[in-house]
C-alpha cells in the first residue's frame, strides 16, 4: 500500500458514475410520469374520502424508485447491498381499496422501467394504462346498487313499505333484518329505475315508518 492510497476513496470515485444530465432528465421524467399517475388516481378514485396524500406519495415513490434503481444500475457491488437493506423493510399500513395496490405497483415499475433506461416504454406504457383505467374504472353500469334502510314500527307497515318499494325500483334483495319490540329494520339492496330516488318520500309517510334512508353501496361499505 502506497502513501496515495491511504487517501484514495472509492466514494469520491462514485461522485462521476452517474452524470449529471442522466440524473436530471431522470427526475424530471419520472415527475413528470408520477404526476400522471397521480392526476388519474384522481380522476378514478372511488372511495368516500378522497386523501391527496396518497396520490403524493405516488409521485414521489415513482422518483424515489427511479432516482434508486438509477444508483444500482451503476454499480453491482450496491445493488448487491440494496436487495438486503430493502429486505428489512415492512410496510403496516392497510390497503382498503385493491385499486390502490395497482397504483402502486405502477408507480415503482413506472421508475423502475424508467431508470433503466426505457424511457418509451415508461412513458408509452403508463399512458396505456391510464387510459385503460380512466375507461374502466369511471365506467358506470347501468344499475348502480344503493342500500335502503327502512325503520318499521310493526308487521303491517313492513309489508306496505316494502309493497310501495317493489314498485318502484328495479329488483330488490334483503340484506340484513332485525327485530326487537316496537321496532323493526330493514336493510335492503335495491335497483333503481333513472336514479330516481322519489319513492323513498313516499315510504316516509307511510303510517307505522319511522324512517326510511337510502345511500350508495358498493359491496364493501355504505357511504
Amino acid at each position: 500500500m502506497t502513501f496515495n492510497d491511504i487517501f484514495k476513496s472509492s466514494f469520491l470515485e462514485n461522485i462521476a458514475s452517474v452524470s449529471i444530465l442522466d440524473m436530471l432528465l431522470t427526475i424530471l421524467l419520472s415527475f413528470g410520469i408520477g404526476l400522471f399517475i397521480f392526476l388519474v388516481y384522481k380522476k378514478t378514485y372511488r372511495g368516500v374520502m378522497y386523501s391527496s396524500g396518497f396520490g403524493t406519495t405516488l409521485v414521489a415513490l415513482t422518483m424515489i424508485t427511479s432516482v434508486v434503481i438509477l444508483a444500482v444500475t451503476s454499480n453491482v457491488v450496491l445493488s448487491l447491498g440494496m436487495v438486503g437493506a430493502l429486505s428489512i423493510v415492512r410496510f403496516r399500513t392497510a390497503i382498503k381499496d385493491p385499486l390502490d395496490i395497482a397504483f402502486l405497483f405502477w408507480a415503482i415499475g413506472a421508475g423502475i422501467v424508467l431508470a433503466a433506461g426505457m424511457i418509451p416504454l415508461a412513458i408509452i406504457g403508463s399512458v396505456c394504462i391510464g387510459v385503460i383505467l380512466l375507461v374502466f374504472v369511471n365506467k358506470k353500469s347501468s344499475s348502480h346498487p344503493y342500500m335502503v334502510v327502512l325503520s318499521c314500527v310493526n308487521n303491517d307497515a313492513e309489508m306496505n313499505a316494502t309493497a310501495l318499494l317493489n314498485n318502484h325500483v328495479l329488483s330488490s334483495k334483503i340484506k340484513s333484518k332485525s327485530a326487537a319490540k316496537g321496532s323493526i329494520e330493514l336493510n335492503i339492496e335495491v335497483r333503481l329505475v333513472n336514479d330516481n330516488t322519489d319513492f323513498i318520500n313516499a315510504l316516509s309517510d307511510i303510517p307505522g315508518v319511522n324512517s326510511a334512508v337510502i345511500v350508495s353501496y358498493n359491496g364493501d361499505y355504505m357511504g
